[in-house]
């Protein structure tokens, strides 16, 4: 049955237009994937700053103020949550 699909579907005009749904669907679902996948990275880098920067004024080898602004100096979008918004 399935080989018959196939083999008809070979023979047929609609073969171009079966290969170009496919490719675009798995272009898709890759696209999906990565931005996933990069928004996951972006997320652990950010969190990873702030644990280093929060071990550093712990440790008193950095200023409070200055560690705040080394957090908000990467340009983020409004409404991530910068410290500034978290602490008042």
């Amino acid at each position: 049955m399935c080989a018959d699909i196939f083999s008809r579907l070979m023979d047929s005009n609609e073969f171009i237009a079966f290969v170009a749904i496919v490719l675009g669907c798995m272009t898709g679902m890759v696209a999906i994937v990565s931005g996933a996948i990069a928004a996951v990275v972006r997320t652990r880098a950010r969190e990873q700053t702030r644990r280093e920067l929060a071990a550093y004024v712990a440790e008193g080898s950095i200023d409070p103020d200055k560690a705040i602004a080394l957090l908000n100096a990467g340009g983020s979008k409004p409404g991530t949550g910068d410290l500034d918004e978290m602490t008042g």
